[in-house]
């Protein structure tokens, strides 16, 4: 009975060991934004952006409060929050995703494609973000770079406005991914 109790504890270890490695987690990704208009360009940094990777199903989920979004000007950070974002009834932003034609490969340096649905002001569209990935001890490093049409969010830009807000904004990332341990 005793060697029963034994093994079955290792046996629990393992598993549990196991199961933390397969996930992965940036506490501090760093999201930015660009706008380009000819009247203003428009950038903001959020480096509060969580994200976790399960690397046995090739599985990567994001989450970002809007709120935390810096602008250089704090009008700008304000307008974005209050007129376009609406942080308050929105705010968070959520991307679940898994990689394209994953495999065990996947995540060793390189490039991939990830497809998932974006989750932003109530509305929930498909994207598919290229990434390079790669491995840095035992951190795996995330980058990559999409469009968001702002339309597709239902964000609504005022006519007087429409020349400063750029119709499709360009969204840079950077995740530092480390070994998920509860």
């Amino acid at each position: 009975m005793n060697r029963f109790l034994v093994f079955f504890a290792i046996l629990h270890a393992t598993a549990t060991y196991g199961q933390q490695n397969q996930r992965m987690i940036a506490r501090q990704g760093k999201l930015s934004f660009f706008s380009y208009t000819s009247v203003e360009n428009i950038e903001a940094t959020n480096n509060q952006v969580l994200s976790i990777i399960d690397k046995k199903e090739g599985t990567i989920g994001v989450s970002m409060l809007m709120r935390a979004f810096v602008f250089k000007k704090s009008l700008m950070e304000e307008h974005f929050n209050e007129s376009y974002v609406e942080s308050d009834i929105y705010p968070k932003t959520n991307f679940s995703g898994k990689i394209v034609d994953f495999d065990s490969e996947s995540l060793n340096n390189g490039v991939a494609f990830i497809k998932g649905n974006m989750e932003m002001h109530g509305a929930t569209k498909e994207i598919e973000v290229k990434v390079k990935i790669e491995n840095e001890g035992n951190k795996l490093v995330m980058t990559g770079d999409f469009e968001v049409p702002v339309a597709d969010f239902d964000i609504k830009v005022p006519p007087l406005l429409t020349p400063n807000i750029a119709k499709i904004i360009q969204v840079m990332f950077r995740f530092e991914y480390e070994p998920y341990e509860e």
